[in-house]
């Protein structure tokens, strides 16, 4: 099949996806150019999964200021080189990461880094509100747990809604950067600053 390179080259330059990758999508999807974007999607997150288990060590931090000077961020954010964490997508992808913390104000990276006691404490409180609802058990449990996926959807930046594309959410945002840059990426921190 013969791809036509507008198609392709729009492709490329919404994606920064490599010429080669995107050749292919387009050529599995018939030409389509928004079938060829889900295939590349869809591979990404294939790619960033098998990545993951890469140990990051190489760390920058990010910064930002809001232009009022009354919010500031500190984010230290990891790739597996030297080499992707001074690339220009990396480079963007904390500088967005250092926005959504100063917009959003999340208290945690991941539901896996909410300290035990504070999760104990959670799932106590959202059970003391439905007590009087006489459901079964295994109910209360599910109404407890869909809270606590609601809860981090605010509090942890990894389950947030993404700023600049509501529909995604952070994590997701990360695992395109991952099939893009082709490696592994991690936040090992952040702090927030308000006055």
């Amino acid at each position: 099949m013969k791809i036509d390179l507008s198609v392709l080259k729009q492709l490329r330059e919404e994606t920064q996806i490599s010429l080669e990758k995107c050749k292919k999508a387009l050529e599995e999807a018939g030409g389509d150019l928004e079938k060829a974007k889900e295939i590349l999607k869809k591979e990404g997150i294939k790619i960033a999964e098998k990545k993951k288990e890469r140990e990051a060590k190489a760390a920058i931090i990010e910064t930002y200021l809001h232009p009022n000077r009354k919010i500031g961020v500190l984010l230290k954010i990891a790739a597996e080189t030297d080499f992707v964490t001074k690339n220009e997508l990396f480079l963007e992808l904390a500088h967005n990461l250092a926005l959504q913390i100063a917009a959003m104000n999340p208290s945690y990276i991941s539901p896996e880094t909410i300290p035990e006691n504070v999760l104990k404490e959670m799932k106590e409180i959202y059970l003391e509100e439905i007590k009087d609802l006489g459901k079964p058990k295994e109910i209360m449990e599910k109404i407890v747990e869909g809270k606590l996926q609601k809860r981090f959807e605010e509090i942890c930046l990894l389950e947030q809604p993404y700023i600049k594309d509501p529909e995604r959410k952070v994590k997701d945002v990360i695992k395109e950067y991952i099939s893009k840059l082709g490696e592994n990426i991690t936040i090992l921190d952040f702090a927030r600053f308000e006055v």
